[in-house]
């Protein structure tokens, strides 16, 4: 299990959304309007820069104020929202093919944000944009997991506020007043994604036999996913009258490409064929769960193929078809070959 190469980038999505809740705050004085300036990283970093003697030739040394500024200060466990760790997500890679991904594991960063300023009017201006919206958590939609088109909503909670002013020591030092913001973001973290063949046929053989090395198979039962409407779009034949809910014999228009037991399909129903006789069907309405519905004269008549049952997707809603063998033949099936072998 460890050493399984895994990235998603959970992290630093995280980071770049929760930046991105504060990326567009402003200051506004009487003629003008600023954008207050956003970057990561410790305050006592932005705070070493005010403190030193600003070279006029390089005008990359000194920073202005207002700016806010924020960074990861701690990574913990969150097990009041863990899950069974056995379960898995699946979700669809193509019509052969599902992914799986382990249920996640829940985890808190915690954000120090920080803003600071040279006058009271300044952070109480950019401090009364951010509250508000945190009563006390926002939800930040963010797309953790790049396989699965899925936006996860991460509950941002705001922890406390603390206020600090640095205005002491010598006359000319810059003063800084700093509000600094604890957040919480409760993430989840997804190991490694993996590709899983979808099951689209169970055989099972009997035998009367205990010793299953030498028994032959006597009896199959093989089952297949069958689809619940048409899929392939291709009309066999046309109602040739007008069927109420509760009719159990209908008439089409020609029944020669519609055997008995076969499934047909008709506006939203699924029907079961029980008899033929010429032209006129005995039926099972409704069948597999599918709705009885009236039909117009004319409507159109799909028979349900292989074609359909190929064209299922794995977040399709389907049936099963049973098909049941007996064998003389002394054989039993090779699980690796897939073939009836002697024994």
């Amino acid at each position: 299990m460890l050493g399984t190469y895994s990235y998603h980038e959970i992290f630093r999505k995280t980071v770049v959304a929760f930046g991105t809740l504060f990326n567009n705050i402003e200051l506004r004085r009487s003629t003008e309007v600023m954008k207050v300036p956003l970057a990561y990283g410790p305050k006592q970093k932005f705070l070493a820069r005010l403190d030193q003697n600003p070279d006029p030739t390089n005008k990359r040394v000194q920073i202005t104020l207002p700016r806010i500024s924020f960074e990861i200060n701690g990574i913990s466990y969150d097990p009041t929202r863990k899950v069974s760790p056995t379960q898995k997500i699946k979700f669809k890679k193509d019509n052969d093919e599902n992914k799986n991904v382990y249920m996640p594991v829940p985890y808190n960063l915690s954000f120090e944000l920080a803003i600071i300023s040279k006058n009271q009017e300044d952070g109480l201006q950019i401090l009364e944009q951010i509250l508000p919206f945190f009563q006390p958590h926002y939800n930040l939609p963010v797309k953790i997991l790049p396989d699965v088109d899925e936006v996860k909503d991460v509950p941002v909670t705001l922890t406390s506020v603390d206020y600090e002013d640095t205005y002491e020591g010598e006359f000319a030092a810059r003063r800084a007043i700093i509000y600094t913001l604890q957040f919480t973001c409760k993430t989840y973290l997804y190991g490694p994604v993996t590709d899983a063949k979808i099951i689209k046929k169970v055989i099972t053989d009997y035998y009367t036999d205990t010793n299953v090395n030498r028994a032959p198979r006597e009896v199959r039962y093989t089952t297949t996913p069958t689809s619940l409407q048409d899929r392939d779009g291709v009309v066999v034949t046309t109602l040739s009258s007008a069927t109420d809910t509760d009719d159990n014999l209908i008439a089409v228009a020609d029944a020669s490409g519609i055997a008995k037991f076969a499934n047909i399909y008709i506006d939203t129903e699924l029907i079961r064929v029980s008899k033929k006789s010429g032209n006129n069907l005995t039926v099972i309405r409704g069948h597999e769960g599918t709705a009885a519905a009236a039909h117009a004269s004319g409507a159109n008549v799909y028979l349900i193929t292989e074609a359909d049952n190929t064209l299922l997707d794995s977040d399709d809603d389907f049936g099963f078809g049973e098909l049941k063998a007996e064998f003389t033949d002394m054989k039993k099936r090779n699980p690796v070959s897939g073939n009836d072998e002697a024994i």
